[in-house]
């Protein structure tokens, strides 16, 4: 029995362009048990691509990291489960099979959620890397590809008779992408499927959703993704709630342009003085303060660290401004 989630509970989602060395670090600060990488292309990896491999680069402090393969060759994806087990030792957690990424220039491959279609080819790829590695082999699955068609608990019945030692389930369908709200039912429904561990994913955005998602489900395990965007607090508000205590308040507006100062640096030190990739982190830790709307033009403009500070110090005097005195 894979037991695992037994401590550790709380997860960070592998996206794509997001978790990257700098957030998985200060996700992980503040309570992520486990952090996956950005989902990381077998074919890439096969071609021996640089940027692909850099994917599975370490953050200074991280000890173990889950790694998401995509594919939809059996062959191939067998091969770099055991190339990456080889090159990562103990640093690897487990590996996690993507078949949730809705992506269109994913899907359009036979990548993703595509492989929720073709349960044999599925089950192939679970096969072959179950094969070829010792370590712990899990799968990401969507609630159904067509909207309205739940296929979840019996594709996850598939997996686990093909060797997955886990299974993670996000609540929408895959032509749903990311409309409207995710339906947690069928995490319940998948986890009385199976004998293997479930993990819950989908619209967990506070300490209170990963409570409500645990006592619905029954998952053995919470991972957020979206709701960590510009929100690395959100995994502080879990492990608090998940462990009957008070969760910790929400961050001030200065707390919120410091964390995201923090992120910049931490880029920075990964890819140089371009950080481009920031600007969208950025755009997140702004959401919803005074003067964020005027400030996305010149986010969109900057390059450096100094660029962001610098847009960073204009957002505090403009909230320090505006806010009202007191009497």
């Amino acid at each position: 029995m894979f037991d695992f989630f037994q401590s550790h509970n709380l997860l960070l989602a592998p996206m794509a362009g997001v978790s990257d060395e700098a957030f998985r670090t200060l996700c992980r600060e503040q309570g992520a048990d486990l952090t996956y990488t950005e989902m990381v292309s077998a074919k890439g990896l096969s071609y021996a691509n640089e940027k692909t491999r850099h994917l599975l680069h370490l953050a200074e402090g991280e000890d173990q990291v889950a790694v998401q393969l995509f594919g939809h060759e059996p062959d191939t994806m067998a091969a770099q489960a055991a190339w990456i087990e080889d090159e990562m030792g103990d640093s690897l957690a487990y590996l996690d099979i993507n078949m949730g990424c809705p992506a269109r220039k994913i899907v359009s491959k036979g990548d993703g959620s595509a492989l929720m279609k073709e349960p044999e080819l599925a089950a192939a790829i679970v096969r072959a890397v179950r094969a070829a590695v010792a370590h712990p082999v899990t799968v990401k699955f969507r609630r159904g590809w067509a909207e309205g068609e739940e296929s979840a608990p019996a594709f996850a019945q598939r997996m686990e008779e093909a060797g997955a030692c886990a299974v993670a389930v996000h609540g929408r369908f895959a032509e749903q992408l990311y409309r409207g709200s995710a339906d947690w039912g069928v995490i319940a429904r998948v986890k009385e499927a199976v004998s293997v561990p479930v993990v819950g994913n989908g619209d967990v955005r506070c300490g209170a959703d990963a409570v409500a998602m645990v006592e619905r489900t029954g998952c053995d395990a919470v991972m957020i993704a979206r709701g960590a965007e510009g929100n690395p607090w959100v995994f502080a508000q879990a492990k608090a709630a998940l462990a009957g205590e008070m969760e910790p308040p929400l961050p001030t507006v200065e707390e919120r342009i410091a964390m995201a100062r923090r992120h910049a640096r931490l880029l920075a030190q990964r890819e140089g003085k371009n950080i481009v990739r920031m600007r969208k982190h950025a755009m997140w830790y702004m959401a919803g303060l005074p003067g964020a709307a005027a400030a996305r033009g010149k986010i969109n403009a900057c390059v450096s660290v100094e660029d962001f500070d610098a847009v960073f110090d204009e957002l505090l005097e403009y909230v320090g401004s505006s806010a009202p005195s007191g009497r």
